[in-house]
Formats: structure tokens, C-alpha cells, sequence
């Protein structure tokens, strides 16, 4: 494997495997549990890629899945460039700061047939040995409001 370029140094404790459960809300849709599989991998180059995948926790069927890369900014910023498979497209800029990154979307761009998003915010932060995801997004025409929330264990 190739050395972590050292950009990519505050993002390390996110390197690997994590799999785990969340939970949804959103007033347009019903409540939902999920099983959550992500990986943060890196190829020497001043970018951290990423993939993420969920299944229904009941029926195991495929739910949401997204790919992106986190981007060390000079100035101790990161930013996130994410797509979905649901037609939406995101970039999110925010901080690192330890074990904890908040980002907020500067554009969310859609497909013709995508769900309106007007906008996104992100937190992953690792306490302990557990990666907590959660997801803010304004869709439907809605406010700004929780979306969903996860606990990931680290597989490798």
C-alpha cells in the first residue's frame, strides 16, 4: 500500500473499514433502521476516497449508497466531493478538528429525475472505537433537519 501523502494525515483515523447500524427520519417518508458498511481508503495522493452502502436492517435489501472523496485543504479545512446513485451530486466543505469533522454543502446538484435537495450537513467523528455518522438535509421543498444517524466498528 502506498505511504498516506501527508495531507491526509488528519484524516488517518478514519482509514479503513467500518461497518455498523442508523436510523432515518424525514417528514416525507417513514422512519427506518439500516445496516451500514463504509471504507475510507487512500492511494499516497492528498485525497482520502470513500464508499458507503446500507441495507435495510429487516430485509437486507439495498437502501442508499454514495462515493466521494475527503480533500485536506491547506488551511486545515476539508472539503467533500459525493455522489449518489439517487442522481444527487454534493460538496460539502468543513473542519477537522482530532477525531471530529462537520461539514456543510456549498452546492447540491441534481439530475433531472433526483428528489430537490437544497442542501446537506455532515458529521463523522470517532469516539472510542466508534465511528457516529449523522446526516442533516433540506429536501422536498423542507427545512434544514435531521436525517439520519449511525454507529459504525471498525473491521479492519
Amino acid at each position: 500500500m502506498a505511504e498516506l501523502h501527508p495531507a491526509c494525515a488528519p484524516l488517518a483515523f478514519l482509514l479503513g473499514t467500518w461497518q455498523g447500524a442508523g436510523t432515518g427520519v424525514y417528514p416525507t417518508i417513514e422512519d427506518f433502521s439500516y445496516a451500514e458498511e463504509v471504507s475510507f481508503t487512500h492511494v499516497g495522493k492528498p485525497f482520502v476516497a470513500y464508499v458507503q452502502k446500507t441495507k435495510d436492517a429487516g430485509s437486507g435489501l439495498p437502501l442508499h449508497s454514495e462515493a466521494g472523496f475527503l480533500r485536506p485543504q491547506p488551511d486545515g479545512r476539508v472539503e467533500l466531493v459525493l455522489a449518489q446513485p439517487s442522481g444527487v451530486a454534493e460538496v460539502l466543505k468543513g473542519t477537522v478538528e482530532g477525531r471530529d469533522i462537520h461539514l456543510s454543502s456549498t452546492a447540491v446538484l441534481g439530475t433531472d429525475s433526483a428528489k430537490p435537495v437544497a442542501a446537506t450537513e455532515r458529521r463523522l467523528w470517532v469516539d472510542g472505537e466508534v465511528l457516529h455518522s449523522s446526516v442533516a438535509m433540506a429536501a422536498m421543498g423542507l427545512e434544514l433537519q435531521h436525517h439520519v444517524v449511525s454507529e459504525m466498528y471498525r473491521l479492519s
